[in-house]
């Protein structure tokens, strides 16, 4: 797969833009700025039919378009054989080139879909669509103790520079036990945030570790990230019960409400070593 360098921001380089506002406190009110991250139409193109258009943080895009392509089982990573990040007047078109096979096999499939942030499942034709077939993970996973959950968590806060500029964007990132943060991702979109990591990590042989979300669970993001073969899920929100049930069927080990006091397991407890006699919530 050839493609150049990452996707950049329209008009500025770091993804944001400062707005002025009126700020109040009780002691009295002033002007000020604050910032605000970028959002603009992604269009995802293969061999230049338009496929997909979301609304996104229009950073790290050649990993966006990689890891759209895999957790929407478009294509593997050896069928991608070019990509193109192009700006234009109302937004971005990301321009994929598949293999001449899958491109035949792609051909039939587009599903135009528009939608706005955070959208999993905006513009699917039918319940069957939406209701994938579960993909159990098949890497082991590694095990884990309280204090490497509390340790990635506390890892991931401070690297977040789009969120740590504007409060408003969410983060995805893989954390492994001995190499720490791998990866960290951002986007106004949780779903987005998430495709882009699982783009970076796609000719990483790494898969024994956890991935992390600054969002609720959603079944999208179990979906997503069994499809990448990950078996740790650790977020700071709780999930949503279709999320607890997928992740059980997948083999993914679901930790949710990760504080800094502590965290719940809903799923597949016995990659997280916790002294006997702990309780854990049940799917």
């Amino acid at each position: 797969m050839s493609a150049p360098g990452r996707g950049r921001a329209i008009g500025r380089r770091d993804g944001f833009d400062p707005a002025p506002v009126r700020r109040w406190c009780p002691a009295g009110a002033a002007d000020d700025f604050r910032n605000i991250p970028d959002e603009v139409p992604v269009a995802i193109v293969y061999q230049g039919a338009t496929y997909a258009v979301m609304m996104a943080s229009p950073g790290d895009l050649v990993d966006f378009a990689v890891g759209f392509t895999l957790t929407e089982a478009v294509a593997r990573p050896g069928e991608i054989e070019e990509i193109e990040v192009t700006e234009q007047d109302n937004g971005i078109q990301v321009r994929i080139w598949l293999t001449p096979e899958r491109a035949e096999a792609v051909r039939g499939r587009a599903r135009r879909l528009a939608g706005p942030v955070g959208c999993g499942l905006c513009g699917v034709e039918s319940l069957a669509e939406a209701s994938r077939p579960v993909i159990p993970v098949s890497a082991p996973g590694p095990s884990l103790f309280p204090r490497h959950i509390l340790d990635a968590m506390e890892a991931l806060a401070p690297n977040q520079p789009l969120h740590l500029a504007t409060r408003s964007t969410h983060a995805a990132a893989f954390w492994h036990p001995r190499q720490g943060l791998v990866a960290v991702r951002e986007d106004v979109g949780r779903h987005n945030a998430l495709d882009k990591l699982i783009g970076a990590l796609a000719h990483c042989k790494m898969r024994d570790g956890a991935v992390l979300l600054t969002s609720r669970v959603s079944v999208e993001m179990v979906q997503k990230t069994a499809s990448a073969d990950i078996p740790v899920i650790v977020a700071v929100s709780a999930p949503t019960a279709l999320a607890v049930q997928l992740a059980e069927k997948s083999g993914v080990t679901l930790v949710a409400v990760a504080r800094a006091d502590g965290f719940e397991v809903f799923t597949h407890p016995h990659r997280i070593a916790l002294p006997p006699g702990a309780n854990y919530a049940s799917a």
